[in-house]
């Protein structure tokens, strides 16, 4: 089976470095390329056509939100955000241009491997320790009912478990996060999670965080 590429992009080099060595380290994935700001990070990812682009936000020349927006356009490759916790508004800015998710730049190696499979398979990766701020931004910019909103009737079709699981995508939890919660199997935790996006007519764990933030609290 071949690794999924990853274009890893950073104005720091340092950081650079340490996101090759973790990558390097996993056998399903490898280091295409390194770019220093948005512009080259465009340029490779045509060229090299990477499973993922894992990219920083505050760059020179040009930033991660403009380079995700050109990247998402060419659909050239998916874009993974790094973030810190004050890079909020920079991350919804971000998800609006089309990046498949977000992981902390604190997280633990294992976390960022994970995250980055996650993305390559075209899964929305949330990091649960700044979702619900991220939500919540994201609301204050939508209109009050609109494509992310969901009727009281579609809420009254999910079962108890399927609300639990709602609450969950609310948290930022990942499928294993959930079945630890709720005691029970991955494969369980991702049809209970298809379900839910069926019945509330959404198509991303975003959306579906957004409902359960705004009608769940």
């Amino acid at each position: 089976m071949s690794a999924d590429g990853v274009l890893i992009v950073d104005d720091h080099s340092t950081v650079r470095m340490g996101l090759r060595l973790i990558v390097q380290g996993a056998a399903d994935l490898s280091v295409l390329g390194e770019a220093a700001d948005g512009r080259q990070a465009i340029a490779m990812a045509a060229a090299l056509r990477p499973a993922v682009v894992l990219m920083d936000l505050r760059m020179p020349v040009l930033d991660g939100i403009a380079a995700t927006r050109a990247i998402i356009a060419a659909e050239t490759a998916r874009v993974l955000v790094l973030t810190t916790f004050d890079d909020d508004e920079y991350l919804f800015g971000a998800l609006q241009a089309g990046a498949h998710g977000f992981v902390l730049k604190s997280a633990a190696p294992e976390h960022i491997l994970d995250a980055l499979r996650r993305a390559a398979r075209g899964q929305s990766v949330l990091a649960p320790e700044v979702t619900a701020r991220v939500v919540a931004q994201a609301m204050g910019n939508l209109p009050a009912t609109g494509e992310h909103s969901a009727p009281t009737e579609s809420l009254e079709t999910l079962t108890e478990r399927e609300l639990e699981v709602l609450r969950g995508l609310g948290e930022g939890l990942s499928n294993p996060q959930l079945a630890q919660r709720l005691g029970i199997g991955e494969s369980t935790v991702k049809t209970h999670v298809s379900r839910v996006m069926a019945k509330l007519h959404v198509d991303s764990r975003l959306q579906a965080a957004r409902i359960a933030f705004t009608q769940l609290r």
